[in-house]
């Protein structure tokens, strides 16, 4: 597996990979000063060089992340650390990173890019479209809807069968309760 981003979410799939005996060829970036990141020796930066395995790309900021993934007609890997619990009617798609203590339930659709952070839990039958991040301690309920690009905050619940919206900002111990239009910022409790 390669890496594309050599900053804190890159240590995080380090540990993912490793924990799961995935070996990384290494970590593209664009600091030409990094040269290695937790025994990964970083590479430079990415020249649309041929890969023998396939890459996830390591950076949070869910915009950065889609524009990269846009421009690059690569094979995407997918990472999920032994300790996430992910039901087996979960469709899980390319580039998405399931990290340490995540939960996914029955029949949830988690799309490509994806970040499912520490102990995120994600209930029956929710979609998580592209390039989302959901924050640690993050609650979803069932039959919850994420549009793409948004990102949750740590320990933000959203309520059975809500909608949020494409390229949302919701923070951190938000609590919400009714659908949520596209491009909105949520910082406090919503009904």
């Amino acid at each position: 597996m390669y890496l594309y981003g050599a900053g804190g979410h890159a240590k995080v799939i380090i540990d993912i990979l490793s924990n799961s005996g995935i070996s990384i060829g290494g970590i593209f970036d664009d600091n030409s000063l990094l040269t290695e990141v937790n025994s990964c020796r970083v590479l430079g930066n990415y020249k649309g060089q041929l890969l023998d395995a396939p890459l996830i790309i390591s950076i949070g900021n869910n915009s950065v992340r889609a524009k990269i993934a846009q421009q690059l007609n690569i094979e995407f890997g997918i990472a999920i650390h032994k300790s996430a619990v992910v039901s087996p009617s979960t469709i899980i798609n390319k580039g998405t990173v399931i990290v340490q203590g995540a939960i996914i339930q029955a029949n949830a659709n988690i799309g490509c890019h994806v970040i499912v952070n520490t102990n995120a839990s994600i209930d029956h039958d929710c979609v998580i479209e592209d390039y989302v991040h959901i924050s640690p301690g993050a609650v979803l309920c069932g039959h919850v809807t994420i549009g793409e690009g948004t990102h949750l905050g740590a320990g933000t619940v959203v309520t059975p069968g809500v909608a949020i919206g494409k390229w949302c900002k919701i923070n951190a111990g938000a609590v919400v309760t009714s659908n949520i239009p596209d491009y909105s910022v949520i910082t406090m409790k919503q009904s």
